[in-house]
């Protein structure tokens, strides 16, 4: 009897035993699968996550520059009853018109639909004196040269001279043309000039050969000029636009204080 249970001893310990292994197998299955990494961070749903986030970023300056209302240029209203627009100088616009300047005027003038704005380079014959370009496919083209009047007359700051106290028409368009034009003019490039008055202030107007329109004044520091270009077909179609955008540019006068 004592052999018997010595026996069937070890068999209870060894089932014990036995066991005891097998409890920690089973305790390691929940293990492995806590360690086992979420399906959100696998290395596509992190791709996909880390594009969208790149693409609100991107988006997020445009909604901040845009700003106003949908469809509105700055500078631009209109149009009138002849269909025209008008540009104004944006308020506050920045040039490369020097240290020390006073304020650009606002000036302003009419164009018809179809003429958009084109950014200036340096590089233009007018260089940083260029403020504005606009163009038109079917009609022309038009630029704006805000420049010095230092370059005809020295002037205590803060005054304000008329463009009649800079020179006569014709030494002011030789003065300007090879900025203008690239080369200078001659004598029968001059087909009508005039001078003309506007809000108490005057203006020198042009037609010179080749389909090419001068505006310019005189306020503060600065001279203005709008010169309004066309190639002979555009010239033939559309004269009168063109003419009627030269006639409509106009620049406040300065208030010195």
């Amino acid at each position: 009897m004592q052999a018997v249970a010595c026996r069937s001893n070890p068999g209870a310990l060894a089932g014990q035993q036995q066991g005891v292994r097998r409890q920690p197998a089973a305790a390691a299955l929940p293990q492995r699968q806590e360690a086992s990494p979420p399906p959100c961070l696998d290395r596509r749903s992190l791709l996909a996550g880390a594009a969208a986030l790149a693409t609100a970023a991107a988006c997020q300056p445009v909604l901040a520059i845009q700003g106003s209302i949908a469809g509105r240029i700055p500078g631009i209203t209109g149009p009138d009853a002849d269909g025209f627009f008008t540009y104004q100088r944006p308020e506050g616009k920045s040039g490369g018109h020097g240290v020390g300047w006073t304020e650009v005027e606002r000036y302003s003038f009419k164009i018809p639909q179809g003429w958009e704005e084109v950014p200036v380079s340096i590089a233009d014959l007018g260089g940083t004196e260029i403020d504005l370009r606009y163009l038109s496919p079917d009609q022309g083209n038009l630029f704006v040269v805000v420049a010095p009047v230092a370059r005809f007359r020295d002037i205590p700051f803060n005054t304000s001279l008329d463009i009649e106290a800079l020179g006569s028409p014709d030494q002011l368009i030789a003065g300007f043309a090879p900025e203008l034009y690239g080369g200078p003019l001659q004598e029968d490039d001059i087909v009508d000039m005039k001078v003309v008055s506007k809000g108490g202030m005057s203006y020198y107007v042009y037609e010179l050969t080749r389909h090419r329109l001068v505006s310019a004044a005189a306020t503060g520091n600065r001279l203005y000029i709008l010169a309004v270009n066309a190639k002979s077909l555009q010239w033939r179609k559309h004269s009168d636009v063109l003419l009627k955008i030269r006639d409509s540019f106009e620049v406040p006068e300065k208030v010195v204080v």
